[in-house]
């Protein structure tokens, strides 16, 4: 019934944003007069901000069109190549480009789309053939379609890199660092000619004992019990996964946001300022970063329940307690695939050491096969898009696969 009465209320936000819409049309009409004036940009800038907080954010594309390699313009083409019920692996293809260095890209699935690395594919293209999972929304999944587990995560991961075959390296970045290891342990194990060539793990909790975080804490205060009554809803009527039990993608935007309120207020104080003095690029960056946070997706609550006990309660993957279709993961198994694990300074969702403790996890990858970096400056967001990914961490990211091709 939350779930239902979350939907009426943003239908009805929905109508005052298309009447602020219309209101601001006029205000900001080129023939209105006023609209030049100090009182008008006030007006247009408070109607604007209005709207953005009674809006529904939709999931964006990629648009990825074209990109540069070596200077010149390559055509970029977007294709879904394998499709399961809860993800499609996107394809980027450069058009006239050899298909070499296949790149898995592995995309959170912890509320927001895979487009919310839209930025680090632009950067990854000119170097690499990239596929990204780009998991479903859970509401639109009909429960004809089945449970998603955390093992149907890790399977699906298995299949995509036999798909994909021999060669393929793989990033995880954030939650997925989980699946993509034990992933790699479980093809290793069973010496699957697949097993991905290199494993790059961005800031991801793979020992939650490790400086813990406000997301460590929150999940380690609250019993299994609270997380099932009142975490997840049921999809309301309406959507073709109507009564799928799930995490809703709302809830997870608003635990994001408390995280960091004074941050997002301080942001949209910003951004009305910077509409009332004409600095649009300025309000571009703003509208461009919220367009993609803010549009959120619902997660299967089997596997939404099942990482917060086994990943954050009880830490199974630093404990050696993991299994996968309830056999031990043997993590010793892998022996070949070269390891790069990255961590930001400042990130205060996963702390540091969660992810470099995967350096210790694969005892038996050579030491001349792993490194680990640590990026100054950089928080959470920082480590897989802006300034220090693009100058620092995919430099390192690509001499680290070619070196291992």
């Amino acid at each position: 019934m939350n779930y239902q009465a979350y939907e009426y209320l943003t239908r009805g936000a929905y109508i005052m944003h298309e009447g602020l819409s219309l209101m601001n049309d006029i205000a900001s009409h080129p023939s209105n007069l006023l609209s030049h004036t100090l009182p008008g940009r006030l007006t247009r800038a408070s109607l604007e901000t209005a709207m953005r907080l009674t809006q529904r954010y939709e999931k964006l594309g990629f648009n990825i069109d074209e990109i540069k390699i070596e200077n010149k313009r390559c055509r970029v083409k977007e294709d879904v190549v394998f499709s399961k019920p809860f993800c499609d692996l996107i394809h980027f293809n450069r058009v006239g480009v050899k298909d070499d260095h296949k790149v898995l890209l592995v995309a959170p699935l912890s509320g927001h789309f895979a487009t919310l690395l839209k930025g680090t594919v632009e950067a990854l293209l000119p170097d690499h053939e990239i596929y990204v999972t780009d998991w479903a929304d859970a509401r639109e999944v009909p429960l004809a379609e089945g449970p998603f587990t955390f093992d149907c995560y890790v399977e699906y991961l298995i299949e995509f890199l036999e798909f994909l075959g021999p060669g393929t390296h793989m990033i995880a970045i954030c939650q997925p660092t989980v699946q993509a290891i034990i992933a790699t342990a479980v093809m290793a194990e069973k010496q699957n000619k697949c097993v991905p060539k290199s494993l790059t793990l961005m800031a991801g909790p793979l020992d939650t004992s490790k400086n813990p975080t406000r997301v460590n804490e929150f999940a380690e205060e609250r019993s299994m019990s609270w997380f099932r009554n009142v975490a997840i809803m049921k999809v309301p009527y309406g959507y073709p996964g109507e009564g799928r039990r799930v995490y809703p993608g709302f809830m997870q935007l608003g635990g994001f946001i408390s995280m960091n309120h004074q941050g997002h207020m301080q942001k949209y104080m910003s951004f009305f300022q910077n509409l009332v003095f004409g600095e649009e690029e300025d309000a571009d960056r703003f509208r461009a970063f919220y367009d993609e946070y803010m549009a959120v997706l619902d997660m299967p609550a089997e596997f939404y329940l099942e990482t917060i006990e086994r990943v954050f309660k009880n830490n199974e993957i630093a404990r050696g307690a993991i299994t996968y279709k309830g056999e031990p993961v043997n993590f010793e198994a892998i022996d070949n695939t070269a390891l790069l694990t990255v961590e930001g300074a400042d990130d205060d969702i996963c702390g540091l050491g969660q992810t470099e403790a995967a350096q210790d996890i694969c005892k038996n990858i050579p030491k001349s096969m792993r490194r680990h970096h640590i990026q100054q400056g950089a928080g959470h967001y920082g480590i897989f898009s802006g300034s220090k990914f693009r100058r620092h961490i995919r430099p390192l990211i690509t001499d680290f696969i070619h070196k291992y091709a």
